[in-house]
């Protein structure tokens, strides 16, 4: 049905490019947004209908597509001169659209200073700076989380997961294999981006990062290699390192109530309530409480390594674009999504959209009361605040203050984007982990692999 839906929405819009720009009304708004879910597209034509209702002579026009496929299309519409007026897309485009001349961070910039720029999160804008302002402007977002069993950290008298010293300490304390339960279930596939989405956050902890602002590679760095060899102790004495799991294993062991932590997306937190039947928590407890594992799991959004003071998170973002060409009336639009049309838009899928806009001016706070309210779940609906206590549910949005990724937080998005596409990362932390390697020679053989990639792409 998806696939059906995106090729329909492809065919439209590939045939939409024919029409020449002036044959549009000066008042009219093209508006690509990667939501092309159903029940998303219904949501957000509804924001847009609301919108021109009360804005009378602008046409708002949705397109809809797959984010994998939005910089290819781009790439299509840069050379017909049909670049879209605004744009809903992740934010690893942001900046290579802006080189492009796709998006203009002086108009990007003005929303954010309209809005004011103290009620969107310090995190995801950070992400989203260029020079000449800001290359879009952050919508929502999410962040891997450390999951912890605060019922058995209790019991335990251990520290919460805030830093590598209480992640290991706690990780070997309630690690017993022989039962079945593992400290920390941890990502080792060597095939799976997911392996090296939860190192980079593991890496960012301790201060690490492949590359400079200055584009210098920077992966066989001493806060790299302690980095790699902290995650090869903790998989080799408190996890599982011989299964090869990615994310489908380790949400299925913490749902079973294996795991003493896992670090996961909040994309999890409907399924650990017990709201989507085919993904149900198994524990033993969980028959006559479904919601059990959620109501004694405890989150940490930002942690700190052995040479970092600092607690790093790794979040990623989707944020709204505005083309240097887009009529007057786009940004009224955005503003408007940023106000009456925010919460709508965020409810599409709560538990893995936070607000990155927090609140107004007069109310800071209201949008993430809002969204705490707003239901979640696939067979069963209902607010995250029936499940995760207010703390619990503030420690989940203020990760995003702190919010980061390598490269893309010093101008190297296509460097980073391309990183991400390769294997080569995971393929050597396996290795490192299996003690084929020493965690010295897996930082050395990623630094070539990547300074090589960079000389490709510089090439």
């Amino acid at each position: 049905m998806k696939k059906t839906l995106l090729f329909v929405v492809v065919l439209a819009l590939l045939a939409a490019l024919a029409l020449p720009i002036a044959a549009q009304d000066a008042q009219t708004i093209v508006f690509w947004s990667s939501e092309f879910q159903p029940e998303r597209v219904e949501r957000q034509q509804a924001i847009i209908d609301a919108f021109e209702e009360a804005n009378p002579g602008v046409t708002v026009e949705l397109a809809v597509m797959d984010e994998n496929l939005m910089d290819q299309l781009m790439a299509v519409n840069i050379a017909s001169g049909t670049t879209p007026d605004v744009i809903l897309h992740p934010i690893q485009l942001s900046a290579k659209w802006v080189e492009q001349g796709v998006l203009d961070p002086a108009r990007a910039a003005a929303v954010i200073d309209a809005l004011g720029k103290d009620t969107f999160s310090p995190g995801a804008l950070a992400l989203a700076e260029v020079d000449g302002g800001y290359a879009s402007v952050p919508s929502d977002g999410w962040g891997q989380m450390v999951l912890f069993r605060k019922d058995l950290f209790e019991a335990a008298g251990l520290e919460a997961p805030t830093s590598y010293a209480n992640i290991m300490t706690a990780a070997q304390s309630l690690h017993n294999p022989d039962d079945g339960f593992y400290g920390f279930c941890g990502a080792n596939n060597a095939g799976e981006v997911f392996t090296w989405q939860v190192f980079e956050h593991v890496a960012l902890a301790n201060g690490a990062t492949f590359v400079d602002a200055d584009g210098n590679i920077t992966f066989d760095s001493p806060e790299m290699v302690e980095a790699i060899q902290f995650y090869v102790d903790l998989m080799n004495t408190a996890g599982q390192p011989e299964a090869d799991w990615y994310w489908l294993q380790t949400r299925a062991e913490y749902l079973a109530g294996n795991c003493g932590m896992t670090i996961w997306s909040p994309f999890i937190l409907d399924e650990m309530a017990g709201l989507r039947d085919s993904v149900l928590p198994t524990c033993a407890e969980c028959a006559d409480d479904p919601a059990y594992i959620a109501r004694n799991t405890g989150v940490v959004s930002a942690f700190s390594g052995y040479s970092s003071d600092t607690p790093a998170a790794w979040g990623s973002t989707f944020n709204i674009g505005i083309s240097p060409d887009a009529p007057e009336a786009a940004e009224s639009f955005v503003e408007y999504w940023f106000n009456e049309g925010y919460l709508d838009a965020l409810g599409v899928a709560a538990e893995g959209k936070f607000p990155m806009r927090r609140g107004t001016l007069d109310n800071p706070t209201a949008f993430v009361d809002g969204w705490s309210m707003l239901d979640v779940g696939v067979d069963r609906r209902a607010p995250l605040s029936d499940f995760y206590d207010a703390d619990t549910l503030a420690t989940i949005v203020a990760g995003s203050d702190g919010y980061s990724r390598m490269g893309f937080d010093v101008g190297q998005s296509t460097l980073a984007s391309a990183v991400g596409a390769q294997f080569f990362i995971q393929e050597n932390l396996v290795a490192a982990i299996n003690g084929e390697i020493s965690a010295e020679e897996a930082a050395e053989n990623i630094q070539i692999e990547i300074e090589d990639l960079q000389f490709d792409l510089e090439g």
